[in-house]
């Protein structure tokens, strides 16, 4: 039996007296809250989305069913410890008891079964399916669809140009770059700064950061407090997954963590051959039959697809098989989840339980996949800073490009095993790490956001989690300055010469009322277009043939933006940087404010269906910052500006007293669009106006008791 209450903001508080009751709770309130959305989820970990959605979900499920995504959830759940297998399947109970209370009765299933003229009845949860969940969340938030791109870029205009579209990696190129590599946009981040209590007006640390990720709808974390008898905790957790595992204040241990944009998963180029019955793949050891899983997927309102999953002695093959001189080509991936059986659930009871920074340490020792750099603090003042997750021990030139198939599959290590001791401050934010043990990848996000926050934590000195809003708030731009070194000075027509005195006298903040920053924006994107264009990058549009589900990370127009500053640098586009340049000043010239196109893109699954009614529809507000900025509100200029990735919550741990702290996220608690919670956060969010955590029971509201429907 659990209690559940709530704050002003529809936030679930749940307290019960055992972990086992808590966690039915959490898993009943979850889906009474957000029932689409973890059904939606848990139908990708098992490839079984286009029963749901139609072919809107058949490049999804193509791929679940090669990667063996609901297999690896269901080996790491019997692989686990028994307390920590109890723990998740007494969450997916509630799940079950909550969906047919009220998840069930979720808008986008009815709106599902009127667009395809029938009932598609909802099935029971697995024990296994909240790892699924947790699976499908990370699935292809590692490196390795980056890696197809390079093998892209090598296939189709040569190795060297791999560096030169990596931006962040060797800092090399062919003589494009300028070796610093700041100049491009991330594809990836997120920010976390710690302060030790040396520098707070409390005399306790402070945690706070958030994370980028896409601005899925409903939010991608869910704001949650579990309390019982061993333990109060305040976090972020994912729907469908028991515990919070990123970002949590547990009273007197507190923690946060970033992408560490390790290479946690390898990549092998694989040739294969057909047999009778099936395949082989050719290995170190010669020719070696491997495994078949047929299957089909069934198609709402369409015909059935039928999917082979190949598993070699290496990993999945997720991609598109191509022939190849008489046999067949394709990429398989060896995640660390897959081939040891473990989906780092066994972190998720020692971060609850924590009392320490080294409790906090000590439960990420069990954490898998994505490698992660966690800030730990707790009341005792320690502050600590460690790289946790599981990667191939690789050397760095083995990181760059899909291996060959006759290259050994090497088991995965535990990485930053000795945690660094924090006597002042501490910034993470995707950039390369200064300690060599923890350089676990090949190209990193652009070091411009770290080192805007440190110049902001030096300058302001903030004391307290409120004085954090002017860091989130924080809208310079990174990569402006790199740009703007392209404009030519010398006489332009009129139109191109406006718009270049508005670029040059810019501050560089993309705020959205900015008119000048909106002129920038509309340069860029004109000026990506037309390199995009360029035909000495037209051989990167032949087909890539890996498969649907990587089309965002092999557009070419969004590559060209993100390594846009170097290939203007680059000899083969030199002699027309000029013309490019001034061409786009002229078509940016009756461009707006900022704020005009760069607007929020909540992206909602059943937006796909066509005839659906999107629920993020009216949801754009305009936005400020942009993908490089602190204030992350990433768009894909010369695709679009609708920002479609970003903070996707903001948090701040207080250790001196709880509800000092701060946490907001883009829309709101509740997934139901005719729930006054769905999206109540949003003005404050877009605003940075983050609240208050709340913990005093008498302040909140007794909702249904769970146990009771």
């Amino acid at each position: 039996m659990a209690d559940v209450y709530r704050d002003d903001l529809g936030i679930p508080h749940i307290r019960a007296t055992d972990i086992g009751d808590l966690a039915e709770a959490q898993g009943e309130v979850t889906a009474r809250d957000r029932g689409w959305q973890i059904e939606v989820d848990r139908l990708r970990a098992s490839g079984r989305l286009s029963e749901l959605i139609g072919e809107a979900g058949v490049p999804w499920d193509v791929f679940a069913r090669r990667a063996r995504l609901d297999d690896t959830a269901r080996r790491a759940l019997e692989g686990t410890d028994a307390e920590t297998r109890a723990f998740v399947s007494r969450y997916a109970e509630g799940v079950r008891r909550g969906m047919t209370a009220v998840g069930a009765g979720a808008a986008e299933f009815r709106a599902l079964d009127d667009l395809f003229g029938g009932t598609r009845p909802l099935e029971p949860w697995a024990d296994h399916d909240p790892l699924g969940v947790l699976h499908v969340a990370h699935a292809l938030f590692s490196t390795f669809p980056v890696l197809l791109w390079r093998a892209h870029v090598a296939a189709t205009l040569g190795d060297a140009w791999v560096d030169v579209f990596a931006g962040h990696g060797d800092g090399g190129g062919d003589g494009g770059g300028d070796g610093g590599g700041d100049e491009t946009l991330p594809t990836s981040g997120s920010n976390a700064w710690a302060l030790h209590g040396s520098r707070t007006a409390s005399g306790m640390p402070l945690l706070a950061g958030d994370p980028h990720r896409i601005f899925e709808l409903p939010g991608v974390y869910q704001q949650v407090r579990l309390a019982c008898d061993e333990f109060d905790v305040v976090g972020l957790a994912f729907p469908g997954v028991p515990g919070v595992a990123h970002f949590g204040h547990a009273g007197a241990a507190a923690w946060g963590v970033t992408n560490a944009m390790a290479h946690s998963v390898d990549v092998f180029r694989e040739r294969l051959r057909r047999v009778q019955g099936g395949y082989e793949a050719l290995g170190p050891d010669g020719w070696r039959v491997v495994d078949v899983e047929r299957s089909v997927i069934r198609v709402r309102g369409g015909g059935p697809v039928g999917v082979e999953a190949i598993e070699t002695e290496r990993g999945t093959i997720v991609t598109e098989l191509r022939p190849d001189g008489g046999g067949l080509v394709g990429w398989s991936v060896r995640m660390p989840a897959r081939a040891n059986g473990d989906l780092g659930a066994g972190a998720l009871l020692g971060l609850l339980r924590a009392r320490s920074a080294g409790d906090v340490v000590a439960a990420f020792g069990r954490w898998v996949d994505p490698v992660n750099r966690v800030l730990a603090a707790d009341r005792d003042g320690r502050v600590l800073s460690v790289t946790v997750g599981v990667t191939p021990d690789r050397p760095r030139a083995e990181r760059r490009l899909p291996l060959r198939a006759e290259s050994v599959a090497v088991a995965g290590n535990r990485a930053g095993v000795r945690p660094l001791e924090v006597t002042d401050v501490s910034v993470d934010a995707n950039e390369r790490p200064r300690r060599a043990e923890n350089d676990l990848g090949w190209a990193y996000s652009s070091s411009h956001r770290a080192e805007r926050i440190r110049v902001l934590l030096e300058e302001r000195r903030p004391g307290s989690a409120d004085e954090f809003v002017a860091v989130w708030s924080d809208t310079a731009s990174g990569s402006a300055a790199a740009l703007r070194g392209f404009v030519p000075r010398g006489p332009l027509p009129p139109r191109a010469a406006r718009v270049r005195d508005a670029v040059v006298g810019w501050d560089g903040r993309t705020d959205a009322a900015s008119v000048a920053a909106g002129t920038f924006a509309a340069w860029r994107t004109a000026l990506v277009r037309r390199v995009a264009a360029h035909p000495v990058l037209r051989p990167l549009r032949a087909a890539h043939g890996f498969g649907a589900v990587f089309d965002p990370w092999l557009g070419v127009t969004g590559q060209v933006a993100a390594a846009l500053a170097r290939l203007l640098a680059h000899p083969a586009l030199r002699d027309d940087v000029e013309t490019l340049v001034v061409s786009a000043l002229d078509d940016a010239a009756d461009a707006a404010e900022w704020g005009a196109t760069h607007r929020l893109l909540a992206l909602h699954a059943i937006a796909d269906v066509p005839g659906a009614v999107d629920p993020g529809a009216r949801l754009d507000v305009p936005l400020s910052g942009d993908g490089d900025a602190v204030r992350c509100t990433g768009s894909t200029p010369g695709v679009t500006d609708r920002s479609w990735r970003g903070s996707v919550a903001r948090w701040a741990w207080d250790l001196s007293d709880r509800e000092n702290s701060l946490w907001s996220v883009p829309f709101g608690a509740a997934g139901d669009r005719r729930s006054p919670h769905f999206s109540d956060q949003l003005a404050a969010w877009s605003e940075v106006r983050p609240a208050r955590v709340v913990t005093d029971w008498t302040r909140l509201h007794p909702d249904v008791p769970t146990g009771d429907s």
